[in-house]
This record gives C-alpha cells, structure tokens and sequence, in this order.
C-alpha cells in the first residue's frame, strides 16, 4: 500500500475525533428558514466577529454562532420580519447599510432583527458576550445580511 494512501486512512479518525469534539450550538430555526434568499447570507457569514469570537457549527438551517456554548452570538435566517417600531436603528458600515429593531431583555440579552428584509434575520447577543465586546459588531454582519433586498428602511 502506498505510503500517501496509508496516512490518509491513519489520518480520517483522527479528523472524525476532532470534529466530534468541536462545540455545536443548539439554535431553533426561523419559520421561513427554508427560504432561499437564506442562502448566500449563510455563505457570505465572516469567520469572526467582535474581534475574536470564532465562528462555530449550528444544529439548525439558516443559522449561525459565533463563540461557545452558553456564551455565543447567533443568528437565525427566515425569522418573522417585524412591523414598524421606533427602536428601527440604522447602522452603516463600509459594506452597506441595514436597518435593524433592537431590542433588549431584562435578562441583558439584546435582539436585532432586520427591518425591511424578507426573509428577516435575528442576532442574539447574550449578556455573557456584551460583558467583553460592544454590541457594535453587528456591524460586521452588513455585507452578508445586505444580499438580501431592502424593501422598506426605518423612518
């Protein structure tokens, strides 16, 4: 048996074993998570937000996680999209503009869900992430969550 052909069968546990170990966050997929538009956001999604949290897998479609179990960013495509609200909050960034309703719970957990996209998307930031970091990495969301048309902008 070649030595090449050796390595690579010596090595595909090992990788299954790596992989096994890597955190995977339990995130419930939006309603419309199947929608199409969904998908070259997912794609566009950077590795890294906030500096420094890592981009990690998702048990669900159209979602994403960034940092580690109990303490990570997320965000759900195909949520419901959201009706007016004064708490619409533009945010611009070098790639483009999004207009987000921000919310925040008692709990420290702030939501920004787009407004004026179909399908919307929601970003969870726990208060166990805003402890270090700025809520301003949404951000570095801008680029990807831009593929999907704005219909409708905050007033």
């Amino acid at each position: 048996m070649p030595v090449r052909r050796l390595r690579a069968l010596l090595c595909l546990p090992a990788l299954a074993l790596l992989a096994a170990c890597a955190p995977t966050i339990g995130v419930e997929a939006g309603a419309d998570a199947t929608n199409p538009d969904c998908a070259p956001v997912m794609l566009a999604l950077p590795d890294v937000v906030a500096g420094d949290l890592e981009k990690v897998r998702t048990n669900a479609q159209a979602t994403a996680a960034w940092g580690e179990p109990g303490a990570a960013v997320t965000l759900r495509c195909g949520v419901t999209p959201p009706g007016p609200s004064a708490d619409c909050q533009r945010i611009e960034s070098a790639t483009g503009t999004v207009d987000w309703i921000v919310a925040s719970s008692d709990d420290g957990t702030w939501r920004f869900t787009t407004y004026g996209r179909e399908p919307a998307i929601e970003v969870t930031v726990p208060p166990a992430v805003t402890e270090d970091h700025s809520t301003s990495f949404i951000a570095d969301l801008t680029q990807a969550v831009d593929l999907v048309p704005a219909t409708r902008q905050c007033t």
